[in-house]
């Protein structure tokens, strides 16, 4: 079931005349690299026993959702701004080494969407299972390199608006664990300013997850 959205109108809307110069360009996405402090994260989720890789998708997801121009998309040739955005993401098949990609609802509660998208995960049999919504973020881990740039492939469609979400290796660097993180997004919705509230919630969120509050909606 499709979250729900509400519809923009374009006469009002302060983004009017940005929307429109960068939904008729080209490339109408641009993409960034930074890195990240995963230190107390890192042990915390391996305190709790959850996957990396899934607990890194929830909290990519969970601080996107709270940046209003990454919940921004084009619907059936008007603007709408979603609720709340699920998650989808590659996990590799170990045997056959290739991916699939698997979509999951939103949980707030971290252990939860990892019990969940565990599950989900490992029961898909198909690669792929269709188009996906609209309303979802798209993450796919890399981590086999510890990379400084990173780039998509482009279907044509100016109006995808989905954001893309990769991360790297994760490495040690002046007694820190960073991990390289990229945001893909289309510049209709989103500018540099949202990147950095995004990264800046990020990396709040690496930095307090320790705290049971942070990262989970109850103790267990």
């Amino acid at each position: 079931m499709a979250n729900s959205y509400r519809i923009i109108d374009e006469k009002t809307w302060k983004r009017a005349m940005h929307c429109m110069v960068f939904r008729n360009s080209v490339e109408p996405a641009f993409c960034v690299t930074f890195e990240a402090d995963i230190t107390r994260f890192k042990r915390m989720v391996k305190e709790q026993g959850l996957s990396f890789t899934l607990a890194m998708v929830h909290a990519i997801c969970k601080c996107a959702n709270q940046v209003e121009a990454f919940r921004y998309r084009f619907l059936n040739g008007q603007i709408v701004l979603f609720d709340q955005v699920d998650t989808a993401f590659t996990y590799l098949n170990q045997d056959t080494e290739l991916f699939k990609v698997v979509q999951v609802p939103m949980i707030d509660d971290l252990r939860e969407y990892c019990e969940l998208a565990l599950k989900t995960a490992t029961e898909q049999k198909e690669y792929f299972t269709g188009p996906l919504g609209n309303d979802v973020f798209q993450c796919s881990p890399m981590p086999w390199v510890t990379y400084t740039h990173i780039s998509h492939t482009n279907s044509g469609k100016k109006e995808n608006a989905t954001p893309l979400f990769d991360w790297g290796k994760y490495y040690e660097k002046d007694g820190k664990i960073m991990i390289p993180i990229s945001v893909q997004a289309h510049h209709s919705f989103v500018d540099g300013l949202h990147v950095g509230q995004f990264v800046e919630a990020l990396q709040n969120y690496f930095q307090t997850c320790e705290s049971k509050a942070s990262c989970f909606s109850q103790e267990k």
